[in-house]
């Protein structure tokens, strides 16, 4: 497979995203982006036996000293706790504003890791090597880092970019069904949001990236960061354009934090999210039922849920109260005024929303 390379375009704190297969093992790829002869490799205790000897290995060979710092698994251990014994790590082994942090796995190490390099000692260096294809796709590009809050998901964070993402399809081959498929739910977002010609994509090789062929997941990879980079170059702090990127985001957020972090995958609950607002997005007469039915469809192909925990219409609300993008007291949603196009709006009509959610059906 040919090795392809996108970039970030952020003036100084521009980035490369080079996708490839193997290329965990270049170890002249990492060192180029170093900031001195030390590693902090944050990663956890699922991907560790996978990866992080190769990691170890390829830096040995660029003659770097490396310290690693093994995580529990798991969405629930993406606080402060978790947070400080990075800290205590780094500050037990003397690392000082020369060390680059790696993040080796996926989204809750990416944002963790992320995190830890924006507040350590002010801020040093860090590399995302995103293991899952959600990470490849989403939470690795763009510099968002974040840990949870009991309140909500990703309340306390920051903007801080990477100074490279290395996306290496053969790391998916390890990844479980439920993990594939909440990854895919990140790709059908940028076809519903800004793509239609790759949504269209989607639905004629969705059976090819369930199979895992490796061309079809670069292709997905690349075509998924291309979009988000161009969006992050537009607008890095979410003031305006960015937003678009949460479709779905605000109800599956919701769906999270009331079943409790880690009940479900976060792409999982951002699918579910997805087909509420879409749903939103018919009921006010911007896109057709059909196009309801073709997302359903191509999430249902993905292996992901489309039926969103039945909370009742009072219990999102209030959930949803706390998503960031609340603006002086008013509910902002990323709709869909057709399968490509996004917008963010605060004038959505709130008896259609909650008719919406009253319509979730219960357990039989």
């Amino acid at each position: 497979m040919q090795t392809r390379t996108l970039e970030v375009s952020l003036d100084a704190r521009s980035y490369p995203i080079v996708i490839g297969n193997g290329i965990l093992d270049d170890s002249k790829l990492i060192a180029a982006h170093l900031t001195g002869d030390r590693v902090v490799v944050v990663t956890n205790d699922t991907i560790a036996p996978l990866f992080l000897e190769r990691l170890e290995s390829s830096l040995r060979k660029a003659r770097v000293n490396v310290l690693a710092i093994k995580l529990p698994d798991g969405e629930q251990y993406k606080t402060w706790q978790t947070l400080n014994s990075i800290f205590d790590a780094m500050l037990a082994a003397r690392c000082d504003r020369t060390t680059t942090i790696i993040a080796l796995g996926g989204g809750v190490i990416g944002d963790v890791a992320g995190f830890a390099a924006a507040t350590y000692q002010r801020g040093i260096a860090y590399i995302q090597i995103p293991t899952t294809l959600l990470a490849q796709v989403d939470s690795s590009v763009g510099g968002k880092t974040a840990i949870n809050h009991p309140l909500g998901k990703n309340m306390i964070g920051a903007f801080y970019q990477p100074r490279l993402v290395i996306a290496d399809i053969a790391t998916l081959a390890t990844l479980p069904e439920r993990e594939l498929a909440a990854g895919l739910a990140e790709v059908i977002k940028y076809g519903a949001i800004m793509d239609a010609e790759f949504f269209v994509w989607l639905e004629d090789n969705m059976d090819r990236l369930v199979a895992r062929e490796p061309e079809a997941l670069a292709q997905a990879v690349e075509v998924s960061c291309r979009c988000k980079a161009q969006i992050v170059a537009a607008d890095e702090r979410e003031a305006g354009t960015r937003a678009v990127l949460n479709f779905g985001h605000t109800f599956g957020h919701a769906i999270e934090t009331g079943l409790g972090y880690g009940e479900w995958l976060h792409g999982e609950a951002v699918a579910a999210g997805m087909l509420l607002a879409a749903r939103l997005s018919a009921r006010q007469g911007e896109i057709s039922n059909e196009d309801v039915s073709r997302l359903q469809t191509l999430l249902d192909r993905a292996g992901l849920p489309t039926k969103a925990p039945a909370f009742g219409a009072k219990r999102y609300l209030e959930l949803m109260g706390h998503d960031k993008k609340v603006h002086k007291g008013r509910l902002r949603l990323v709709l869909l005024r057709a399968i490509g196009e996004a917008y963010l709006s605060a004038d959505f009509s709130a008896p259609e929303l909650t008719r919406v959610l009253q319509d979730i059906p219960g357990d039989d």
